[in-house]
């Protein structure tokens, strides 16, 4: 890519937004208040600093190993080439699954009733299954269109929420708002938290174009930190603005469309079209870029273990089957499991990787930089969040408990088989030497 071509810091940071506010904010914001309660608020801002923890690893380690493999080429350099690792970038894979089969169903949970199609469990599913149909198509007609309006789908969509959120401020009961600090709330709190760390998980994206990049030592570290404040920024005003214009028994109610019954007390019918258009405008963007951008890179590195230096969107790396897999798995994932579970795994196996790539940067901090009492004590707080999260799960959601384990066990056994059988390597390009 000629410097000219490359990512410019401002083009970097809306990309990184435009990822983060994407699906999660529309489609899971009624089970987060649900959880949560009236302290939603203060679990945006504790996934934020879970987010920053796991950030202050990304920042100093993408400046450094200039990859497009991103964390997988951290874990890599900390730990080599081993089954571990193969297994991480299968599991990067399915992270993509997941995410797609949350966005489909956050999707269907916003068609229907802005058409004013009744919500069963059978409408669901022709929605979710015309619109993954839809979007893997595009494949094969062209999705370069698309590619170049997703910048514009970004500011539509963010203006959107700046409207949502201005007009709501001035009608706000800040009784529903106040904090409750019991037990029970603390509690719902905490676990809202580590649902909504997905939330912020698009930063991870820079690092995934570090190579596209200007001036990346400098940039990388910059747009991650200014697009999670901005991220946050944005969240606890939306939180703060939904739960105090409408009571907590209604965003529940309207779990899968909340934000869009929120608009309505103060912006009326408009608000609820407006929003309902910015949620279908942003989840087709989260998952066109999904399916075409983010999950193609994780299958070739899955299957081939090498990541091309240069690739366009619409090929999948000659391995047509990757779509038809990638698709095929996350249309079954939405058809069959809820969105709690869809959130929750989707955190869990994203937290591994995070983990491993603390580790690795404990392992590589004296060569690529960084405080390791900090890094210590970030990995620490991710252990922790990752105890909380399985607790969670086995608490709410057996299924999706035994589904992360399986993940976890399923992507280590076919990584063993994969190396027994065709001696695989994990390769890619761009890693700065030691």
């Amino acid at each position: 890519m000629k410097p000219s071509k490359k990512l410019s810091l401002l083009e970097v940071i809306s990309m990184a937004v435009g990822t983060m506010i994407g699906a999660s904010i529309f489609s899971i914001f009624g089970l987060g208040a649900k959880i949560a309660g009236q302290n939603l608020p203060e679990a945006f801002m504790l996934s934020a600093f879970y987010a920053l923890i796991v950030a202050y690893s990304y920042a100093i380690l993408g400046s450094k190993i200039i990859s497009n493999a991103g964390p997988i080429a951290f874990i890599l350099k900390g730990i080599g080439d081993n089954i571990i690792t193969g297994a991480l970038s299968i599991l990067m894979w399915l992270t993509y699954i997941v995410s797609i089969a949350l966005f489909v169903k956050g999707f269907a949970g916003y068609f229907l009733p802005f058409f004013h199609i009744t919500v069963t469990p059978v409408s669901m599913a022709i929605v979710e299954i015309f619109v993954i149909s839809f979007f893997t198509s595009l494949n094969f007609f062209g999705s370069k269109a698309v590619g170049k309006a997703e910048f514009y789908i970004v500011l539509i969509k963010v203006s959107i929420l700046l409207i949502f959120i201005f007009g709501g401020f001035l009608t706000i009961n800040w009784l529903r708002v106040q904090p409750l600090l019991d037990t029970v709330h603390v509690s719902g709190m905490i676990n809202a938290s580590i649902i909504f760390f997905l939330s912020y998980m698009g930063f991870g994206l820079i690092t995934n174009a570090s190579e596209n990049i200007k001036n990346p030592e400098r940039n990388v570290p910059l747009a991650i930190y200014i697009s999670i404040f901005i991220v946050m920024f944005i969240y606890v005003f939306i939180s703060i603005v939904t739960i105090g214009n409408l009571p907590l028994p209604d965003i529940i109610k309207a779990q899968e469309n909340a934000l869009a019954v929120a608009a309505r007390p103060f912006l009326g019918n408009f608000g609820f079209i407006l929003i309902s258009i910015g949620a279908l405008f942003s989840i087709s963007s989260a998952l066109n870029a999904s399916i075409f951008g983010g999950a193609n890179i994780a299958y070739a590195l899955a299957k081939s273990g090498e990541l091309p230096k240069s690739f366009e969107r619409k090929v999948w790396f000659q391995s047509t089957e990757g779509l038809y897999f990638t698709s095929g798995l996350a249309l079954t994932a939405a058809l069959f499991l809820d969105l709690g579970a869809i959130a929750s795994i989707t955190s869990t196996i994203f937290t591994v990787i995070y983990i491993f790539v603390l580790y690795s940067h404990l392992k590589l901090y004296k060569q690529f930089g960084g405080n390791r009492f900090i890094i210590g004590f970030n990995l620490i707080v991710l252990l922790i969040v990752f105890g909380a999260l399985m607790n969670y799960q086995w608490q709410t959601n057996k299924a999706a408990f035994f589904i992360s384990i399986f993940a976890f066990l399923g992507a280590g056994l076919l990584e063993y088989a994969y190396r027994r059988f065709t001696n695989r390597k994990i390769r890619h390009k761009g890693i700065a030497p030691s």
